[in-house]
């Protein structure tokens, strides 16, 4: 199964992510994880990448998508994965497809986790202090959130247009969010 989460930082996909992926047997692909780790890298393209990352702005498209397809042509993404942080804009989210397509394959669902913006500021901003992450700080939380909202919203419509898309209120206890998700899930089953 190949599913993407969609939802503002810290509304937990990353949390749910581990959960699926125990539950599916599919890898956790976090393009967060994959910049982060470029950006520890001693190397120009590790300083252009943490130019972004510590602004709060996004990636290029280009280089976000040439991880992804790096990634996906592995032997454990055969069965499917778990996108977590990609696509984040449409022109991701059409790369992605295009690349699946020349693969023979498709996205089977695309999973929006809804959350309280002012809720979601209080949660990154103990996350930043329990992880020691420098780049969850307010201005660049809020800048991410401003991100979120203007650039990767749109991506419900774009796969709701495509009847991918499944919304579950990110806000409940963990354990409910991921039984509404176990639900969606059964419902975008390859084999069903």
């Amino acid at each position: 199964m190949r599913l993407v989460f969609i939802g503002p930082p810290g509304a937990g996909k990353g949390t749910q992510c581990k959960r699926l992926v125990e539950l599916l047997k599919i890898p956790h692909l976090s393009t967060g994880e994959m910049l982060r780790t470029v950006k520890r890298q001693e190397t120009a393209l590790s300083r252009w990448v943490a130019s972004y990352i510590d602004a709060g702005k996004l990636a290029p498209d280009h280089l976000v998508m040439r991880i992804v397809a790096q990634r996906l042509q592995s032997e454990e993404c055969v069965n499917g994965a778990l996108f977590d942080g990609f696509p984040r804009t449409i022109i991701q989210a059409q790369l992605l497809d295009d690349y699946l397509e020349e693969q023979g394959i498709q996205l089977d669902m695309a999973l929006e986790l809804k959350a309280v913006e002012d809720e979601l500021i209080q949660r990154l901003l103990k996350r930043a202090q329990v992880d020691g992450r420098a780049d969850d700080n307010y201005e660049t939380i809020r800048e991410r959130l401003h991100v979120f909202n203007t650039q990767t919203a749109p991506l419900t419509e774009y796969y709701a247009s495509q009847g991918k898309l499944e919304q579950v209120d990110g806000m409940q206890s963990e354990e409910l969010v991921f039984n509404a998700i176990r639900l969606c899930v059964d419902r975008h089953q390859p084999n069903n």
